[in-house]
């Protein structure tokens, strides 16, 4: 790559799509969350995101409204910790946000901010990349925050060969497949706070990964196992106490000046614990009442409703998330593949009701999905038209193919939401003439185990692009890539889909994309999930993120 970086745009420049995304926000295709990560995730500013888009947010609290200092406890599972890159669930990464940081921030209004990165610049087809580190980052030991600190933490992401490291199938444009390691020249320290990216195909999804829970940045000394154990970051707060199943405690840093309080505001905390009450919302609730929390991770389903009778503060949010139903497409029961059949797997989703699913498993708080993981939220979003409901059809096919006698284990975790939504699937497959039974684990077993269940029910994080859950979950041997599903049609779409910035010529390939998975049976997805939490009202900046993610720099007790 040109070490002058002449292809990128520079920062000043619009990006060639940034136009047509406006005029999409403007006609009311894409919302205003969409456009703003769209557009920062091209290297727009914040700024000047919200000024094309004629847009204004609502402020955050000031300092002058909070005050300093206290303890927040949070209910929330707590997770035996691993290496970030193989981290699979969201929980994973608020107990290492406060010291582990991120080059980006996906924030609820949508907008990329940079953290460890002050700016980027993407080049016309998104095969280059210029990242400009923040100055004055610190490691909590004193040791100055580099570029090189930046490019170690590239190449361990593209080890393709570490087990569970989902950062590899995010990165395939940096990583030689022939070595399953990071490509020569894909990465180049320009200097001390500057690095370029060059990719072998084009990727529009970069700087949203970057901001995803896996991509947490670890010190040089880290060699894998318990981040706790290292306790090495630029982050405010320093790990203290981590009991899976208990609780996760961290606190204030003593003697570490973060860099983010001049630039963002906070820490306001003293200390924050993370308090597990198990996956039945009735404890969280009986903790609420005793106030023996202040903030719930999430509140589900009717229980909303509970906690809005406590007299809790309600936060909502519009996302993309959702659960998803699948057949694993290679698993062997009693000798057969029960879901390697296209028709098998097809026969099943029409069997199934999406909009009873969503009623009697979520409370009826979504939108109605249509089995192919892509969101109406999403700026490139094709309407192909809803899932088909035609359970005498769904048997026809199921007595065609030998399985109508075949009995479906449906797996899910032991937790409300997941719990109630697997019921209504196995009542409305078996009342279209299959049989299936039920099995409900508890956490630990079901979260240790999700990749590898013949049929089993999922939920999957709101990601901000179209494209990013699609390459996490269905591209050929992702690591997240729970339904066995191995197609090159789909891989060459997916590719091409990434190469394309502007969502509206984006918008045609998915059209392709969200068919072939649903001809394929890929998946059944009944909803997509409005999210909720509560606090106790004594809290600012604690709402409800789309991601899940607990941004713990920014809340603090109300003054």
């Amino acid at each position: 790559m040109p070490s002058d970086f002449s292809a990128a745009r520079p920062a000043n420049r619009l990006h060639p799509a940034v136009p047509g995304l406006a005029r999409e926000l403007q006609g009311g295709l894409i919302g205003r969350r969409e456009f703003l990560a769209r557009v920062t995730g091209l290297g727009l500013s914040a700024s000047a995101a919200l000024a094309l888009g004629g847009l204004s947010l609502p402020r955050p609290a000031s300092a002058a409204q909070i005050a300093p200092g206290g303890t927040l406890r949070i209910q929330q599972t707590v997770r035996p910790l691993k290496d970030p890159r193989s981290f699979d669930w969201s929980e994973l990464g608020n107990q290492t946000r406060g010291f582990l940081e991120y080059l980006v921030e996906y924030q609820g209004n949508g907008i990329f901010q940079g953290m460890l990165l002050e700016s980027w610049e993407v080049n016309d087809d998104a095969t280059r990349y210029r990242l400009h580190l923040r100055r004055g980052v610190r490691w909590n030991n004193g040791a100055a925050f580099t570029a090189q600190d930046v490019a170690r933490n590239i190449a361990h992401w593209c080890d393709a060969q570490a087990p569970g490291n989902s950062m590899a199938s995010r990165l395939a444009g940096l990583i030689d497949p022939d070595t399953g390691q990071q490509r020569a020249g894909a990465v180049t320290v320009v200097d001390a706070q500057t690095l370029d990216l060059s990719l072998s195909s084009p990727d529009i999804a970069i700087i949203a990964n970057f901001s995803d829970y896996p991509a947490a940045i670890t010190h040089e000394s880290y060699d894998g196992g318990d981040p706790f154990e290292n306790g090495i970051g630029t982050g405010p707060f320093r790990p203290v106490e981590l009991i899976p199943g208990t609780r996760c405690v961290l606190e204030r840093h003593p003697d570490h000046r973060w860099w983010g309080t001049e630039v963002l505001g906070g820490p306001w905390l003293d200390r924050v614990e993370f308090l597990d009450y198990g996956t039945d919302p009735a404890n969280w609730v009986a903790a609420a009442e005793a106030d023996e929390v202040d903030l719930l991770y999430e509140t589900v389903g009717s229980f909303v409703e509970v906690m809005d009778g406590l007299g809790w503060t309600r936060t909502r949010t519009e996302t993309a998330a959702t659960t998803v139903i699948r057949g694993h497409q290679q698993a062997e029961v009693d000798g057969r593949t029960p879901y390697a059949e296209a028709r098998a797997r097809r026969a099943l989703a029409l069997a199934v009701d999406n909009a009873i699913c969503l009623e009697l498993g979520y409370d009826g708080r979504g939108t109605v999905a249509a089995n192919h993981h892509v969101s109406p939220i999403h700026p490139a979003y094709a309407d192909i038209g809803p899932a088909e409901y035609a359970p005498a059809r769904a048997l026809a096919e199921m007595q065609a193919l030998g399985l109508a006698e075949f009995e479906h284990e449906l797996v899910t975790v032991d937790d409300e939401w997941q719990r109630n939504t697997g019921d209504a699937v196995a009542a409305l497959l078996r009342d279209a003439g299959l049989k299936c039974r039920r099995t409900i684990l508890p956490g630990q077993v079901f979260w240790d185990n999700w990749l590898t269940y013949p049929f089993s029910a999922t939920q999957w994080n709101h990601r901000p692009l179209d494209v990013q859950a699609l390459a996490l979950g269905y591209r050929t041997g992702a690591a997240w890539n729970e339904t066995g599903f191995a197609n090159a049609d789909f891989d060459a779409l997916l590719d091409q889909a990434m190469s394309i910035s502007d969502a509206d010529t984006r918008r045609t390939v998915m059209a392709r994309i969200e068919t072939l998975l649903r001809d394929e049976g890929v998946i059944i997805q009944p909803y997509w999930r409005a999210l909720y939490s509560h606090h106790n009202g004594r809290l600012v900046n604690a709402e409800k993120h789309p991601a899940h993610e607990i941004h713990l720099y920014k809340i603090g007790f109300a003054g």
